[in-house]
């Protein structure tokens, strides 16, 4: 498995997560299903911290784990095996969405106390889909220095 197949199946999973709690969040789901009382899902959920400019943060993790999932799929076809805008255009994605989950660690843990496993998910994919984008770009920048590399040899 290649790394962008690998970003599009953990972001296929966190988009599920997201879309999940943007539909509980609008009422469309029963009782949250978390497993933790008091401070867990549905306190976070609740909190002001769970807004960004007027917009759900579950709906805006949901599009861009939907964007993120389109873009490594396409990065994935024979033609844009090794093009780089795939990965350029994922890393300014995924890297935001890192500073984005950091910002709502940070909300989570030190304002409110509290922990969301449902939150916990998105942000370990997110940092393993820096982690595999990361790696997907130093393949890139490898595979462009190779004709250079055989040129030097003759």
């Amino acid at each position: 498995m290649n790394y962008r197949r690998a970003i599009a199946l953990v972001s296929l999973a966190s988009c599920m997560v997201a879309l999940y709690l943007a539909l509980w969040k609008m009422g469309y789901m029963g009782r949250m299903s978390c497993g933790i009382s008091g401070r867990g899902c549905e306190y976070v959920q609740g909190s002001r911290y769970s807004w960004f400019m007027g917009v759900d943060v579950a709906l805006i993790g949901t599009i861009g784990y939907a964007l993120i999932v389109a873009i490594a799929l396409a990065g994935t076809t024979d033609a844009l095996e090794d093009a780089r805008w795939p990965t350029q255009v994922l890393m300014v994605l995924i890297y935001a969405a890192v500073l984005f989950t950091l910002r709502l660690k940070y909300a989570e843990f030190v304002i409110l106390q509290a922990f969301c496993p449902w939150c916990a998910v998105s942000a370990v994919a997110i940092t393993i889909n820096a982690i595999f984008v990361t790696l997907d770009w130093r393949r890139l920048r490898a595979i462009s220095r190779e004709p250079s590399l055989l040129q030097e040899s003759r």
